[in-house]
This record gives C-alpha cells, structure tokens and sequence, in this order.
C-alpha cells in the first residue's frame, strides 16, 4: 500500500490514501503503518487537517508548516471546503438527489460506533443517485459537516446502509457470487476470491482555497480498483431491467 501524491507545495500536501491504511497514528499501536508517519519521513513535520476512515480511500490533505495548517483549518471550520465521495449503498429505490440531516453522537451502548440522536451535533449530507442496479446504486455524496462515521450512519438511518459495511450494514465483503443470480452462476465464480472486502466508500473530490495563494484548488483522486471491480460486475450482472 503506497499513498499516491495526487500535489504538493510548499505548503500543502495532497494525498491519495489506499483503503486498508491508517491516515493518523492508532491510539494503541502507534507503530503500525499510518500516512502521517510516511509523509514525516518524506518530508519532515507535517500537519493533519482533517481524516479518513481506514477502510475508506481517497483524497486527504496536509500542510507542511503552521501557517497554511491555521489557515486550512479555519476553511474546514468555516465548512468553505467542498468534499465529495462515491459510495456504494444498498437498495435500488433510492430519490434520485436529496439531503440527509440527522445530528451524530457516540453510540453509548455500542462503542466505536456512531448514531443519530437529538443529543447529537448538527450533520448534514446531500447524495445523488449515479446509477442504480438491482442490490445497489452508485452515489455521489457532498457533506456539509463533517462528523465520525457521518456517510455511513446517515445512509443507515436511512435503511440504505454502504453495500460493504461490517459495522453499519452487516457485510465484510462482496464476492461475484452475491452478484449473479444463481441460474447464471457456475463452479469458477464460487473460488473467486472477494472484488472488494472493505467499506464501499471513495473520497474522489476535494475543493479548497490554497491557504497562502488564496487561489481555488480542485483534486480528484482515480477510482480504485476493487470499486472499479464492483462496478463493472454490478453492470454486467446486476442492471435494472
């Protein structure tokens, strides 16, 4: 797993993080390999504006020095950063566009998750529809706020829990044979190893203003292949008739 420097400069760093890598230092096991420890020993100290999940890939972004770090800060506070993703979510009825408000909180009697509750802090996610299969449909997601777990618990409040979820949606992983319909299975499909075994969630884009340059900075970060692999079985196997 080798993060992907999507840009840098002087001040920033932007990053395309495989799914499967830590992007901060576990509270527990801080040597296990994280992003943060690999840029330090590229560049020396670096600065964490804001986080991905483990299981999640794509763009995240760091600064190089206090200054732009302050600054970028204050845009992610202010919520002047624009943030989209692409997500895999169960259920094929879905709106086609539409927002989700639902204040988060920690989940007391589950720890380590996150529920929604009038207890909780304001979050809100807007979605549209991409495409839609039978078992699933392909959405682009832009959050407003950016809470722990906020995609995931808000698209499960919903009843259209990530496709690939352990913790939210009760699926590890998803292999061809969840895909085909039994009459068009045969022996290979049953030893495929799974196409993807993580959580169905992509951070693909990120709008900023360069904290010294003050100009607007758009990054994308590719599709990774194992939801590239999805994808296209869901398309050959999986269509709305």
């Amino acid at each position: 797993m080798k993060p992907e420097i999507l840009y840098e400069d002087d001040a920033i760093i932007a990053v395309n993080k495989p799914a499967g890598m830590l992007a901060i230092p576990d509270r527990f096991h801080p040597e296990k390999p994280n992003l943060q420890a690999i840029l330090t020993q590229l560049y020396g100290k670096i600065f964490t504006i804001h986080r991905l999940d483990k299981e999640t890939s794509g763009i995240i972004l760091f600064a190089k020095d206090k200054e732009a770090h302050a600054l970028l800060n204050e845009q992610f506070s202010e919520r002047q950063v624009s943030k989209y993703y692409l997500a895999l979510v169960t259920g094929s009825h879905l709106p086609q566009s539409g927002n989700i408000i639902g204040d988060l909180a920690p989940d007391k009697n589950n720890p380590g998750r996150m529920k929604v509750t009038k207890k909780g802090k304001r979050s809100v996610t807007e979605f549209q529809v991409l495409e839609q299969f039978k078992m699933a449909s392909l959405v682009e997601i832009k959050i407003l706020t950016g809470r722990q777990h906020q995609i995931r618990v808000h698209f499960y409040s919903k009843g259209w829990p990530l496709l690939i979820d352990k913790v939210y949606g009760g699926r590890e992983s998803l292999s061809i044979t969840d895909i085909k319909s039994q009459r068009k299975m045969s022996i290979t499909d049953i030893d495929q190893r799974p196409l993807m075994n993580r959580t169905s969630l992509h951070a693909w884009k990120l709008e900023v203003i360069h904290p010294l340059s003050k100009t607007p900075l758009s990054f994308e970060a590719p599709v990774p292949k194992d939801f590239r692999a999805v994808l296209n079985q869901l398309r050959k196997w999986n269509h709305l008739n």
